[in-house]
Order: structure tokens, then sequence, then C-alpha cells
């Protein structure tokens, strides 16, 4: 038996942690990038190739829900999840053909208490058109997971518990209501999350919850993803890609043992 081989069998196998979580790409609006103070618009153009990087590489991009089954059950090489905050209702047109036309799909974080409003959230504009309930169920009868952005994308962190309920909670009602399918997803608004948050969620009977970057709560209810933007080339993507297992490393439920339903009203 070669020494090294044997000397590899002596270490101690690293702790669970030590996994990283997987890759989440978080995109927002797919639109003309003009103007983008915020720098959420990546243009259809700059998408398309991103989405050939991927296919190029022998990588499929799937919704978060899908992701995180395939992660429980030990298949989840070659996916990437895919996530669309905010609900813009540019997905439609601009994103949704792209995706079906590479077999991929995606998580789209939609705000049911402002269906067919705008981006108002967003002072410095542009202002942005948001999904109406017909556009989110075109989606959603496109193999897209609808999941929830809240109900009117405030920051959590920030809101008294009646707001907290409504924003998740009621939200997911909403949802579920409106589509007949199970929302298993939640999605932070501005990515501000801590443990009040996190508990609500729970309590509302997500499955999972995205953040933004890695923290003291990262795990499958806040998970942490990469973001995408309209300057990320094949060469930024690979950049990305080559360093998430060091940059997104944290001592927490990283690799959940099982992904099954939390229990609404639980404690």
């Amino acid at each position: 038996m070669p020494a090294v081989t044997a000397l590899s069998r002596l270490l101690p196998k690293p702790p669970l942690w030590m996994k990283p979580p997987p890759w989440v790409a978080m995109y927002h609006s797919i639109t003309d990038t003009a103007d983008d103070p915020y720098r959420v618009t990546v243009s259809p153009v700059r998408f398309a190739r991103q989405l050939h990087w991927l296919a190029d590489r022998g990588l499929r991009g799937v919704s978060v829900r899908e992701l995180l089954a395939a992660t429980t059950e030990g298949r989840a090489k070659g996916l990437v999840g895919l996530t669309f905050d905010d609900g813009y209702a540019d997905f439609l047109d601009s994103a949704l053909p792209l995706l079906l036309r590479h077999g991929f799909t995606a998580t789209v974080f939609v705000l049911p208490g402002r269906l067919g409003g705008e981006n108002a959230w967003d002072s410095e504009g542009p202002r942005k058109s948001l999904l109406t309930e017909d556009g989110i169920l075109r989606i959603a009868r496109a193999g897209m997971e609808i999941a929830s952005h809240g109900l009117t994308h405030v920051p959590l962190t920030e809101v008294d518990d009646a707001e907290l309920a409504a924003q998740t909670r009621r939200s997911r009602e909403l949802l579920e209501e409106m589509t007949g399918a199970t929302v298993d997803g939640f999605c932070y608004p501005y990515g501000k999350v801590d443990p009040r948050a996190i508990h609500a969620v729970r309590r509302a009977g997500y499955r999972y919850g995205c953040a933004i970057d890695p923290g003291p709560h990262t795990g499958t209810y806040a998970l942490p993803r990469v973001h995408i933007g309209e300057d990320d080339t094949a060469w930024r993507l690979t950049a990305k890609r080559l360093l998430h297992p060091l940059r997104r490393r944290h001592p927490a439920d990283l690799v959940p043992a099982r992904y099954g339903p939390a229990v609404v009203g639980a404690a």
C-alpha cells in the first residue's frame, strides 16, 4: 500500500462544516443595463452567454428545491442553483426562453403583495415592472419554482412581530392559493437575516431560505449565494466557481442530513 494512501486513511475525515454548500447563483432583472445603479441587471446577451458557459462545462441550472433534494440524495454533482430575486416582469420575455432552450430550471422569488407593481423600494430607480398573477402562473407552468420574497420587500430584521408573520406566513399562503402548489422557499429581502427572521421562516412552513453572503447563520435556512452581474464574463465565472468552496465554508448546517418540511407553528 503506498505510504500516502496509508497516511490518508489515518487522518480524520473533515468535519461536515468543511463541506461547501451548493453553488447558487443570484440574479435579479434580465433587461437593458443602461440605467443600473444597484447592479441588479444583466443584459439578455450576457445572460445567454452565462448560460452557455454553464452548459459548455456540463453544468445544469436548476431550482433551489431541486438542488437541495439532489444534495441530500448525493446526486448534486454538476448542478447549479439559479435564483431570480424581486419577481421582475422581464423574466418572462428575457430569461425564461433562454432557460427553456438549455433545459434549465430556476427559482423565482416573487412578491404577492406587489403583483403588477414596481420596485418602489429602489429609491434611485429605474422603475421596473413586477410580475402579475398571470405572469407567475405562466412561469410555474413552464417548470420554474415559485417561491416567496416576502409580501412587499421589507427587511425582516426591522419589522415588528405582526409584520414579520405577514411577510413570511401570509406571503406563502397567498402564493399557494395562487399556484395551487406547495411553496418551499423563502428569500430574505436585502439579504438581511437574523435568528428571529429564520425562526419566522421555519414557523411559516418553508423548507429553506436564501440569504446572500455567508455568515454566522449560514445553513439550510440562510443559504449563501453568488451575485451574478453584467460584468461576469467567462473568466470571472470561472474564478467565482473555483473560489466558492473556500469562500463559502462556515461551521453550520451547510449540507443538510435531510431535506424535509418545517412544521408550521413549530417552536
